[in-house]
């Protein structure tokens, strides 16, 4: 059983199985949250009291307002990235070395109003302490704080606590395309199976389905980068770095099934364009059939309809009559040749 975390100011949550979906109605306020390991087990400390913020070994930020910036460079001489270098997209400022350790912005998938995004976190590790940064409240955290609360071990020092971040993110984004392959059997029962299907809904569906898995992939290929960095710059002993390694193996196990969900929908997608086609084309056939057929009884009512003083069927007894029987017969033919030709 997820525990339901106290909302924020502005926010509202919704706990599934593993998943935190945030409801935000306006901004999330400022707010500073400091972790430190005690018996093995992640404690949150008193932020006000200075002396348990010294033994923190993680320091997480949401949307901080420069109050607690500067509160972060006064206690811990750590400047904080702003919010317009953590949307770099260049590889190097994204994930760089500097006097003051570590750093990586990587991509987590988020779902906010009920609209899957991107949003970015800033990762610091500078000695033996984790910063994180992000201006939303990320359901991967929470749901880190929760295991390492459940799991006495399995955080021991920042090092850990970072690899179990990334790991953790790992198994949601493998969650979410799960839950991608779910909707698009939904979708394929819905134009493959079923009768009168609604392919406008399932053209909907679909395009929302794309929109998330192609989010993932950005997702896992920033992570593999992240995570490449990791192995290449990070002082890591060789426990660490072999779980690095087998956070890696995931990515690569989930980046074919992502490229299968995206082949899936495609073929989905020409599925449903191609019976809407259909649908169209026999509507279009019916209508032109329909030209066909009242046209020749058009040509003999319109000869009949003109208004010159002088016509010789004017004066026949049975003329109209034959007229009647002759647009009924220019009628009926080409519907029966069209019928034995089966075009009907």
């Amino acid at each position: 059983m997820v525990e339901k975390p106290p909302p924020p100011q502005g926010y509202a949550y919704t706990i599934g199985a593993d998943t935190l979906t945030v409801h935000s109605s306006e901004l999330e306020a400022p707010m500073l949250t400091a972790f430190t390991l005690t018996n093995g087990i992640l404690e949150q400390v008193n932020d006000n009291e200075p002396a348990d913020l010294e033994q923190a070994i993680w320091i997480d930020l949401t949307n901080p307002d420069e109050t607690e910036r500067q509160r972060v460079r006064a206690m811990y001489q750590q400047q904080l990235p702003a919010v317009e270098e953590m949307e770099e997209i260049e590889a190097s400022a994204r994930s760089y070395e500097d006097e003051n350790g570590l750093h990586i912005h990587s991509l987590f998938l988020q779902e906010v109003d009920g609209r899957t995004t991107n949003v970015t976190a800033a990762f610091t590790l500078s000695g033996d302490r984790l910063f994180t940064l992000h201006e939303h409240s990320l359901a991967v955290f929470r749901l880190v704080r929760l295991r390492a609360r459940r799991e006495p071990g399995l955080v021991t020092d920042a090092v850990s606590l970072l690899l179990a971040l990334f790991e953790t993110k790992v198994e949601n984004l493998a969650d979410r395309l799960e839950r991608v392959h779910t909707k698009l059997e939904a979708v394929s029962e819905m134009v493959l199976a079923e009768k009168n299907a609604d392919m406008e809904e399932a053209i909907d569906e679909l395009t929302r389905q794309e929109d998330i898995n192609g989010k993932v992939r950005l997702c896992l290929m920033d992570t593999q980068r992240a995570l490449t960095f990791l192995l290449r710059r990070g002082h890591f002993d060789a426990e660490q770095r072999d779980w690095v390694r087998e956070i890696l193996r995931d990515v690569d196990s989930l980046l074919p099934h992502n490229t299968f969900l995206f082949e899936k929908v495609n073929f989905l997608m020409n599925a449903a364009m191609g019976f809407i086609n259909i649908e169209q084309s026999q509507t279009i056939k019916i209508f032109s059939i329909a030209a066909v057929v009242f046209l020749p009884p058009t040509v003999i009512a319109s000869i009949y309809g003109m208004n010159f003083r002088y016509m010789p069927e004017l004066d026949w007894l049975f003329g109209y009559p034959l007229a009647l029987l002759l647009m009924a017969m220019s009628g009926v033919a080409p519907y029966l040749y069209f019928k034995r030709k089966g075009w009907l």
